[in-house]
């Protein structure tokens, strides 16, 4: 049972009057907004314009959905894991190669100086504008992973390195004076501090992940997929199943973004950020 003490801290850290406020407004915009998507959905289509369906019809097709999708014949759940499996393996494969990466770019200046002018001529490459090259490269199942981890690669990258590069120089000197080797420099002090904003770079590449898996399943995927249920809803004229896939890839995004925040809570609170 928390205290009395524990109770007047949490009430004087969380209770307040901006939380409060602020809360409050997240709980009225999701109601507003599916009010005012409803109220357009019924007037364009009162204008015999029927592209646009209504939350309820939306609703109706994730219902339907779940069982068979019309579009790719595939339940919701076999749609979603085959998103979730791509996303998965491009996610780890970007984070498995830029976090040692941009350790070694942050640290090493000359490694710096000759990785930097490929790095600046890829990064400004829409991750999309790879697509067509790695389906046809890589095959329909390798290219959407591929094209996600060229999206969420350069984000964390970035942040790698400039977490590496924000270490107080002084920090440094002081290690070196008690006896620290370059070693113990760089996984005592640089690394540590580079992870705060390992996270943020993460959390980019999750909502950055999740655009690239859709338009690259959008045009090819073997085996099914969120954007092949949008693409495909959209080629048969059901336009509810096509609004169905975006409702779940948004739902995919939150849920995520939401473990990214919790790591990362969990993190500063391991490291005493909080």
């Amino acid at each position: 049972m928390p205290s009395l003490l524990d109770m007047k801290v949490i009430k004087k850290r969380y209770l307040t009057k901006e939380n409060l406020v602020k809360t409050s407004l997240m709980i009225v915009s999701l109601p507003i907004f599916i009010a005012f998507w409803w109220m357009l959905a019924s007037y364009f289509q009162g204008q015999n314009f029927y592209y646009l369906p209504t939350p309820l019809e939306v609703w109706d097709a994730l219902v339907q959905a779940w069982t068979q999708d019309p579009a790719t014949r595939l339940s919701l759940l076999a749609n979603v894991y085959a998103s979730l499996i791509r996303f998965l393996l491009g996610f780890l494969l970007a984070l498995g190669l830029a976090v040692p990466l941009g350790l070694l770019l942050g640290y090493s200046r000359y490694a710096n100086a000759l990785a930097l002018p490929v790095i600046e001529l890829l990064r400004p490459i829409p991750p999309i504008a790879w697509v067509p090259f790695l389906l046809l490269a890589a095959s329909f199942f390798w290219g959407p992973i591929l094209t996600i981890f060229i999206g969420v690669f350069f984000p964390v990258l970035s942040n790698v390195i400039f977490g590496v590069r924000s270490v107080d120089p002084l920090i440094i000197d002081a290690a070196k004076t008690q006896g620290a080797n370059r070693w113990q420099v760089f996984s005592k002090v640089m690394f540590p501090s580079s992870i705060p904003y390992m996270i943020a770079g993460v959390k980019i590449g999750l909502g950055v992940g999740w655009m690239c898996i859709v338009a690259a399943e959008m045009l090819a995927s073997q085996g099914g997929g969120v954007g092949a249920i949008i693409v495909g809803g959209q080629t048969v004229g059901r336009y509810d199943i096509m609004f169905a896939g975006m409702v779940t890839v948004a739902v995919l995004g939150i849920l995520t973004l939401l473990i990214g925040s919790l790591i990362e809570r969990r993190v500063k609170k391991w490291m005493g950020m909080e």
